[in-house]
């Protein structure tokens, strides 16, 4: 009888702890950051390479997801710089991007933060170019973004 007494005893100890136990350990509101202080140092030493301090808006991006507008995909290189100056005669403020992956050359245009702007340049670009596509990239902010810092 007296084993009972004690593992009833035990039993309640136990389920006590577990159940309420955490609901007294935790307090609402007060976050504790515990890190080394040598990632400041890096912190800093990464915009300094980039040419910001880190006293500037260490929140302004470099680059994000975007997408921009494919105007020429094609081996000919000579068509890939001809569609990229067909491009600026009509919208010179639009940045053009022309890369080259073996064997291809591809013409992209625009930096453009929704699908939706993207759409409406591909709209205003038909007809002038054979094949449009909207590509989901990394942009660069515009002129705009940077002066908003």
């Amino acid at each position: 009888m007296k084993n009972a007494s004690v593992y009833k005893a035990l039993f309640c100890c136990i389920v006590g702890c577990v159940f309420f136990m955490p609901i007294f350990a935790q307090e609402r509101g007060k976050v504790e950051v515990i890190k080394d202080p040598r990632i400041d140092t890096l912190i800093a030493k990464r915009f300094s390479v980039k040419g910001k301090t880190a006293s500037t808006n260490a929140a302004a991006p470099y680059s994000s997801n975007g997408y921009r507008v494919q105007i020429y995909s094609g081996s000919d290189r000579r068509a890939a710089y001809n569609a990229q100056a067909k491009f600026q005669q009509r919208f010179p403020d639009i940045r053009t991007y022309i890369t080259y992956v073996e064997p291809n050359f591809k013409v992209h245009a625009g930096d453009f933060r929704t699908h939706l702007a993207a759409e409406k340049m591909m709209q205003q670009l038909k007809g002038s170019f054979l094949s449009l596509f909207i590509i989901p990239e990394k942009i660069n902010p515009t002129k705009a973004d940077q002066s908003n810092d």
